[in-house]
């Protein structure tokens, strides 16, 4: 029967490559471990490797290697704290800081500065009356001021305000206004109040029906 070779004798080498293992695992636990720990005589453990192993002097060496990771000043017990950096509330504007942000469209309109278009001062209001119209027939016939009619120009007629008094009628059932001047006398049929030139009639909507209620204010010229 042929015997088993002999097993070759490896114990140094695992030695040698168990004991760095050791010393590094036993310097990153004192770093990490507070200075009461099981784990602070960890000086003395590594030499009872490194005497096990019979290397003393790598032992010295990762020592060394170890000290210089450390910042100056700290020690194996002593981590570094890292650098201070800005806090949490320092990272907001606080209420009412101008955001350097901007939204705005360089094209939008500036409303501060926008002024919207007024319409004439209303000096007086006449209430809701009745209007008509008149046109083809009576133009270029002479009015109560002595001027020629002219039914497309925006002129009315009144039987009492002066002439030259301007007047805004509105028809309330479609929201159109227009401005007219009183050059005429009438209307001379009952229950009407003003008769507009064709031209202001059909500004505001009024030929189709020939009359209607509308909203009367004597204006600023």
């Amino acid at each position: 029967m042929t015997p088993w070779p002999a097993r070759p004798n490896r114990g140094p080498e695992r030695r040698h490559i168990r004991a760095p293992l050791a010393r590094g695992a036993l310097a990153l636990a004192a770093v990490l471990l507070p200075s009461g720990s099981a784990f602070a005589a960890g000086d003395s453990a590594a030499d009872g490797v490194g005497e096990s192993a019979g290397d003393g002097d790598r032992k010295g060496v990762d020592d060394k290697a170890n000290a210089a990771l450390l910042a100056p000043g700290a020690t194996a017990h002593e981590p570094q704290d890292p650098p201070p950096g800005p806090t949490f509330a320092a990272a907001f504007n606080p209420l009412g800081a101008p955001s350097p942000i901007t939204l705005v469209d360089p094209g939008a309109v500036d409303l501060s500065a926008f002024e919207p278009p007024r319409g004439p001062r209303v000096l007086r209001s006449l209430g809701t009356k009745v209007a008509s119209y008149y046109g083809k027939r009576f133009h270029g016939r002479l009015t109560a001021n002595g001027e020629r009619f002219d039914m497309n120009a925006m002129t009315a007629a009144h039987k009492t305000l002066p002439f030259g008094t301007r007047v805004r009628v509105t028809n309330p059932a479609n929201g159109r206004a227009v401005t007219v001047r009183i050059n005429d006398r009438g209307p001379f049929i009952a229950g009407r109040a003003i008769d507009l030139s064709r031209a202001a009639a059909q500004r505001i909507g009024l030929i189709q029906r020939g009359h209607a209620r509308v909203q009367l204010d004597i204006v600023a010229p």
